[in-house]
């Protein structure tokens, strides 16, 4: 089984990703890691990507999880995927679970605040809440007000891991 975390910037993505992995003994990918120079230059000074700009980073982003379905391993992705279509670019087997790690806009934009080291402007929040297009399949929807525990638990019981 793949796991994919999607969702807007400062939703825990990489953090609840981590934590998941780590508690199955799988592996985790963070997609920010699969961004070019040049995107993560454009996202510091808050410029939000196009479908251009992603379309290399989503190509980059379907190596490991070809990989993964070919080998049967199990893994964890943590990335922003906030488009119906990114999402279909990376559904690269029936062994992807989608799950939308999903905030109210005032409760991410404080979290961006309190962020540090961290290359996403968070004057690009309203970018990716305009941008989000809540998936229309199957996606396991968790509200980002728990814990980062009790979220892991909330996706392991729902996806029965």
């Amino acid at each position: 089984m793949i796991v994919v975390l999607f969702g807007v910037t400062g939703s825990g993505k990489t953090t609840i990703g981590r934590l998941l992995a780590q508690e199955l003994g799988w592996k985790f990918a963070d997609g920010d890691e699969f961004h070019s120079n040049s995107n993560v230059e454009k996202m510091r000074h808050g410029v939000a990507l196009t479908d251009t700009d992603r379309e290399p980073w989503l190509e980059r982003l379907r190596e490991p999880l070809v990989k993964s379905v070919a080998r049967g391993e199990n893994m964890v992705l943590a990335c922003s995927a906030l488009k119906e279509k990114y999402r279909d670019r990376l559904q690269v087997g029936s062994e992807i679970r989608w799950v939308l790690l999903k905030g109210e806009y005032a409760t991410i934009a404080n979290r961006l605040r309190e962020r540090q080291n961290h290359f996403m402007n968070p004057d690009l929040l309203q970018s990716q809440f305009d941008a989000l297009e809540e998936h229309t399949g199957s996606a396991l929807v968790v509200d980002v007000n728990a814990t980062p525990q009790e979220i892991v638990q909330t996706i392991r019981k729902n996806l029965l891991i």
